[in-house]
Parts: C-alpha cells; sequence; structure tokens
C-alpha cells in the first residue's frame, strides 16, 4: 500500500512519515520562501506579456499540486526567466492586445506543457535525466547562477537594465553604472541586506533567519521613512482567488500553440530535470526522472486551469528554500498559502518591500549553487570532463539553458565513444601464487606454451573494430616472434578473454571473421573464453553457429587452458585456488 502511494503520490507518502522536528523548519522555510514568491511571481508574469497577478495564480496553485505528485522533497516550482521570453513570444501576437485573451492561451499553453510532460512521464522517458552527467551538472548549475546573479545587479544598485540576451543585460550594467544611474539608498539597503545574510549564514548558522531578517528591516526602514516613492518597490499585490480563465478558445489556438508548448515542455524538463537531481544528491536522495516529469506535468497543467501559465522548477527560489531549511514538500505548501493569505488579507504588505532586499536575497541564494572546487576537482582529476563541463558552462551561459544542456549532452556521447573506441587491452599470463590470468604488463606474468591470451575492456563496435582486430594480430605476432627466439613451442591457440566484452555489432562481427581467417591462415584456433550468453548469441544471429561451433567457446580462460595443455595448472595453484580433490576453483560460468 505504502509502496503505491509513494509512486501516485508522492507528497502524501511524505506527510504519512512526517517527522514533527521537521515542522518548524519547513514552516520557517515557508513563510521566507513567500517573501520571494510574490515579487518573482509577478515579475516573471510582466516579463511573460501577462498581467501581474496571474504569475501569483501561476506559484500557488503548482506549489500545491507538486507537494502532492511531485517526487522531489526540496524543489520549488514557479515562473521562471528561461519560459518567459517563449511564453511572450507565443501568446502576444494571438492575443492582439487583448490582456484577458491573453491569460487564456498562457493557460493553454500551460495545459499543453503539463499534457505532453505527463505522457512522457507515462512512457518512462524520465531515463533522459542519466545524460546529464556531472560534469553537466557542475556547469549548469554554474551557470545558471552567474545568469541569476547578473539579473539581480539591476535591482541591487536600483536601475533598470533590458535585454533578451545575457550580452545586451551585462552591456546594459555596465553602461548604467558608467553612467552613474546607481542609485545610492537601493545600493545600501541591497549590500546591507546581503550583509545581513551571510552574517546568519556563515556566522549565526541560521541562513533562514537571516533572509527573513533582512527582508523584514528593509520592509520597515521603507515605510518608516517613506521610501516608496524614492526608490523602487515591488508594489501591492492584487486581490482575489485564482480562477479558471480559459474563456474565448477555439481550436485554432491548440495548433498554434503546438510548436511553442514543444519548446517549453523541453525546457522545463531539462531545467527541472538537472536541478531535481542536483539538490537531491546534495540532500543524499535519489528522484525518478519518469516521476519528476509527472510531477512537473500536473503542476502545469494544474496551474494553466486556474489562470496561471508555464513554469518550471526555480533556480532562485529553490536554494532560498534550502537555505532557509526545508526539509519536505510542505514548504511549498506553505508558502503557497503564505502568498495566498497576503493577497487575501494584507495585499498592500509588497508596497513597502524594496527591490533592492530583494535581489539581495536572490543573488546570496543562488551563490550558494556556485561549485568552483568541484569543477577544479574536475581538472585536477579528470580534464576530460572538466572540459566537457566548461562546455556546458559556456554553452547555459551564452546560448540558453536548453541549448547549452544539448550541446553537452552530445559532446557526452562524443566523449564516451572516444573512450570505448580507445579501451584498455592487454596480453594475459599467469603470475605464480595469484588466481587466474593477468596483465603481463602490470605483473611478473610468465607466457603459456603454444597460447597467446588476450583481453579487450570494451564491447566491440564499429569505432574501435579496426582496432582490436590490429591489436589481436601484434600481439599474437609478437607472441609468435618471442616464442622462436626463446626457443618455445610455436603458438597454435589464441585465447579471447572476452568477459568485458558486452556486445558486438556487424561491423566487428566482420573483424572478428577476418581475425579468425588471419589466424587460421597461420595454422591457429581462436577461442573465446568468459562470454557472456547474450553477446555469444550474436553469432547464431549472425549464422555463424557452424564457423564457430561450441568447441570454440569455453567457460573461462582457466579451462580454456587446461584443455589445451591436458592438464591443471598446478604451479600456480595453492590452497587458495585448487580444491583439497586438485579442482580448480576457477572453472565458474559466465555471466548469462
Amino acid at each position: 500500500m505504502q509502496r503505491a502511494v509513494r509512486a501516485v503520490l508522492p507528497g502524501v507518502h511524505t506527510a504519512m512519515g512526517y517527522q514533527r522536528a521537521w515542522l518548524w523548519s519547513d514552516l520557517r522555510a515557508g513563510v521566507v520562501l513567500s517573501a520571494l514568491l510574490i515579487p518573482a511571481g509577478m515579475g516573471y508574469a510582466v516579463a511573460s506579456g501577462l498581467p501581474a497577478y496571474t504569475g501569483l495564480y501561476a506559484t500557488i496553485v503548482p506549489l500545491i499540486a507538486y507537494a502532492i505528485f511531485g517526487p522531489s522533497r526540496i524543489l520549488v516550482l514557479g515562473p521562471d526567466s528561461s519560459l518567459a521570453p517563449i511564453i511572450a513570444a507565443a501568446i502576444i501576437p494571438l492575443a492582439v492586445g487583448d490582456s484577458d485573451h491573453a491569460v487564456a492561451l498562457a493557460g493553454l499553453l500551460a495545459i499543453m506543457v503539463g499534457i505532453l510532460l505527463f505522457v512522457g512521464g507515462l512512457l518512462r522517458l524520465g531515463f533522459l535525466t542519466s545524460l546529464l552527467s556531472k560534469p553537466i551538472q557542475i556547469g549548469y548549475l554554474n551557470a545558471i547562477a552567474l545568469i541569476v546573479l547578473v539579473s539581480q545587479i539591476p535591482g541591487l544598485l536600483g536601475f533598470s537594465s533590458s535585454g533578451a540576451a545575457l550580452a545586451e543585460r551585462v552591456t546594459g550594467i555596465v553602461r548604467a553604472v558608467t553612467n552613474g544611474e546607481v542609485q545610492v539608498i537601493p545600493a545600501l539597503i541591497g549590500f546591507g541586506s546581503i550583509l545581513v545574510m551571510l552574517f546568519f549564514k556563515w556566522v549565526i548558522r541560521q541562513a533562514g533567519l537571516g533572509i527573513l531578517l533582512a527582508v523584514l528591516v528593509a520592509s520597515v526602514i521603507t515605510a518608516v521613512w517613506q521610501l516608496g516613492g524614492v526608490i523602487p518597490v515591488v508594489g501591492p499585490m492584487p486581490g482575489g482567488l485564482p480562477t479558471p480563465a480559459l474563456g474565448g478558445l477555439a481550436w485554432g489556438d491548440v495548433g498554434m500553440l503546438v510548436a511553442p508548448a514543444l519548446g517549453l515542455a523541453l525546457i522545463a524538463f531539462a531545467d527541472t530535470s538537472v536541478l531535481s537531481r542536483t539538490m537531491a544528491a546534495r540532500r543524499g536522495e535519489s528522484v525518478d526522472g519518469s516521476r519528476e516529469m509527472i510531477g512537473l506535468g500536473i503542476a502545469n497543467a494544474a496551474g494553466g486551469a486556474f489562470g496561471g501559465f508555464p513554469i518550471s522548477a526555480s533556480t532562485s527560489r529553490t536554494p532560498v528554500a534550502e537555505q532557509a531549511g526545508s526539509k519536505t514538500q510542505f514548504t511549498g505548501v506553505v508558502g503557497a498559502v503564505a502568498v495566498l493569505l497576503f493577497m487575501l488579507v494584507v495585499p498592500g504588505v509588497t508596497a513597502y518591500l524594496p527591490n533592492a532586499a530583494l535581489a539581495a536575497v536572490v543573488i546570496v541564494a543562488a551563490s550558494s549553487l556556485i561549485d568552483v572546487p568541484a569543477y577544479v576537482r574536475l581538472w585536477r582529476n579528470d580534464p576530460p570532463e572538466a572540459v566537457l563541463s566548461s562546455f556546458a558552462f559556456v554553452g547555459v551561459f551564452l546560448v540558453g539553458v536548453l541549448e547549452g544542456i544539448v550541446l553537452a549532452i552530445v559532446l557526452s556521447f562524443v566523449a564516451m565513444a572516444w573512450r570505448v573506441s580507445r579501451p584498455y587491452r592487454a596480453e594475459l599470463g599467469h603470475v605464480r601464487g595469484l588466481r587466474g590470468y593477468h596483465d603481463v604488463t602490470r605483473h611478473e606474468a610468465e607466457r603459456i606454451d603454444g597460447v597467446v591470451i588476450a583481453r579487450f575492456d570494451a564491447p566491440l563496435f564499429f569505432a574501435n573494430a579496426s582496432l582490436f582486430t590490429d591489436f589481436m594480430r601484434r600481439t599474437v605476432d609478437a607472441a609468435v616472434n618471442a616464442a622462436a627466439l626463446e626457443g618455445r613451442p610455436a603458438i597454435e591457440t589464441v585465447i579471447l578473454a572476452s568477459e568485458p566484452i558486452t556486445d558486438i555489432d556487424s561491423t566487428a562481427m566482420d573483424e572478428i571473421l577476418t581475425l579468425d581467417t588471419y589466424l587460421s591462415a597461420r595454422g591457429m584456433k581462436l577461442i573465446f573464453a568468459e562470454m557472456k550468453g547474450p553477446v555469444r548469441d550474436h553469432f547464431a544471429n549472425y549464422e555463424l553457429v557452424q564457423r564457430f561451433p561450441p568447441d570454440r567457446f569455453a567457460p573461462t580462460v582457466g579451462a580454456a587452458v587446461d584443455a589445451i595443455t591436458g592438464q591443471l595448472r598446478t604451479d600456480i595453484a595453492g590452497p587458495d585456488v585448487l580444491g583439497t580433490d586438485g579442482s580448480d576453483r576457477d572453472r565458474r560460468l559466465p555471466e548469462g
């Protein structure tokens, strides 16, 4: 029963095992989060070409829906900067200046995005998150953090800056600073708020309390000194409850929104999955990608049905919740209820919240996403992965979230293909006192008379097939020459230790045939040892059973050597290798 609840209603499963010790942390984090949800939602609504109040609807409803159906305990959903430009480009031309129709189109768009994500989750397409490796996650989060920081600098310094592209925003910031547009009071409030939050985070070890205190103090200062008309403030919230707003739509609108819905679904899932996996890993948890798609899809559809627009995981609000001590999805519910109460009871409370204080909160939260030590470790331990992380960073930072992630994934496949096409390979021999057969270049291993044993540590496919054949020929030729020089018996058998070979494609099978022909012409027999059953099945699939009968396959390398030499290699076998009856304990059946 609990397993079924966990699969269908992850939030309910969390509630069933909720601990009293989590309550205060979730309540505090939810209240702190609400201070950011209100202005962020309103701001991204305007950026999407919609009335500001829709941003609150797109915050409240998805948070509650995700708290029930979403698998992540920490993720905060809501309007996002990466989606706003696409939403605006999709609905503004169709709305032709009618704000009510724009709201309806945005709701329809959110429902379509939700359906796409929900179906993707049912089809188990969440495996795509496995393509987002650790280097990609590091590069992605570092880039996202810097993007968020850049976006908040104008608010922190008290001026406005336009520009869709990041380069345009940076240029606008530099121009505003050099032209003396920085306002002293907002800058003082902003930097003062940052100092307060950092003090509570590093010294008091109460990051959430620092965020709440910074917002309250900034609001009180603005109210007491009547700075609302002097510095930029968030402004009062609208009143009213989330309600359906899908009137005036036609089937033609659905057709016009298909392409934008696909793009938004891809970006929302890519954004959410990376953040979800990363945050879960930081908390020692795991998240199923397909369940994430379903939860995100339901949240989008619910928000669209009640006056909202497409949403995704928030890279600015999620760290705020984490820093404030959030333990479970209940934080999102508290935040949503708090926003709703503010709308109904005190809609004017945000009239005294300075934009600079809000920017300071986002900056401190986003800075926690930056992980320079992890990036340095990549360069020290695995430079190719560090290059991959750098491409993800540059792509996301300069081109866009989706484009950067796609670029990094493509490069991941290229890097993987390169590594598999150049695997480790070795000739094997026996070492006295050690069980099995070992690399002759790494151990003082001895070759076995009349036999060459080789190992190729990768699946055989088109990218490494010719390398495999060349390696086998070089190994055999070197062994033949060494045997002739040392006066040992001629090589008659070549054993391929096949356990590392997990697949063979058609190109590689042709190379095996070429190798077998080459060895046969020199009077040598090719034996496959420890080949897995599913891999061996390929020989039957390619109708090569007569060419490679059962006697060409051995259960272990030891069994193949014994069959050739006609005796057990008792010279390398001590009590730990042979049984009391002299049986070879290494004669195990291969996997599969």
